[in-house]
């Protein structure tokens, strides 16, 4: 089968991208490791002992990195409709968070609360921007719907937001709910690409 422009594309970048031959040499799961490392570096998100949901996890990097911030006294709990190699201190429940059986999975995983929810979910872009941004302004929006179910007071949330129709109104919203709310680009989102994410922080109840 004939590859597309746009997959030829990705596939030179990959094989171009420093952070992807990084992300290889220090054993992560993916580049997207390096967004949350400098999420993490000037938010301070993640400490031991948290209790940290990832929603959208596979293929890990995201979950792994967590788990070596939380340390044995935190928590990791992933989530995701593909299926993930398992990860050490990571707890992997595979499916669709919006089905009952699966949330209620997290929830009774989760147990007591989370300290941070984090997401890093995107729709399958179909280049169509009428298309792909709605959709990928549902999912922060359901990640978020969850956050603010499952944070403790003063939790914090981070989300993957694509810039466009709905992403200054999703991000009013989320001034309700917490203290304060940042959007990062990091060094490791494309410069082409209109992925931010936004940082929320002191969860209100």
């Amino acid at each position: 089968m004939t590859r597309s422009k746009s997959s030829q594309r990705w596939l030179r970048e990959q094989h171009a991208d420093p952070f992807t031959r990084q992300a290889r040499a220090e054993g992560w799961r993916g580049r997207a490791v390096y967004k949350l490392m400098e999420l993490d570096r000037k938010d301070g998100l993640l400490r031991r002992g948290m209790r940290v949901m990832d929603l959208g996890a596979a293929p890990g990097s995201w979950s792994q990195y967590a788990a070596t911030r939380v340390g044995d006294d935190g928590l990791v709990i992933a989530s995701d409709r593909l299926p993930i190699d398992a990860i050490a201190g990571v707890r992997f429940i595979e499916g669709d968070f919006h089905d009952e059986a699966v949330l209620n999975a997290l929830l009774e995983g989760l147990g007591e609360g989370a300290d941070l929810v984090m997401s890093d979910m995107a729709p399958n872009m179909s280049g169509v921007t009428a298309v792909d941004q709605p959709a990928s302004m549902a999912l922060a929006e359901l990640a978020h719907d969850l956050a603010v179910r499952v944070l403790k007071p003063g939790g914090a949330f981070v989300t993957k937001m694509f810039q466009g129709e709905g992403s200054d109104s999703f991000t009013r919203a989320l001034k309700s709910d917490f203290t304060g709310v940042r959007i990062r680009k990091p060094e490791a989102s494309r410069d082409r690409s209109r992925e931010v994410y936004i940082v929320a922080t002191g969860r209100q109840l």
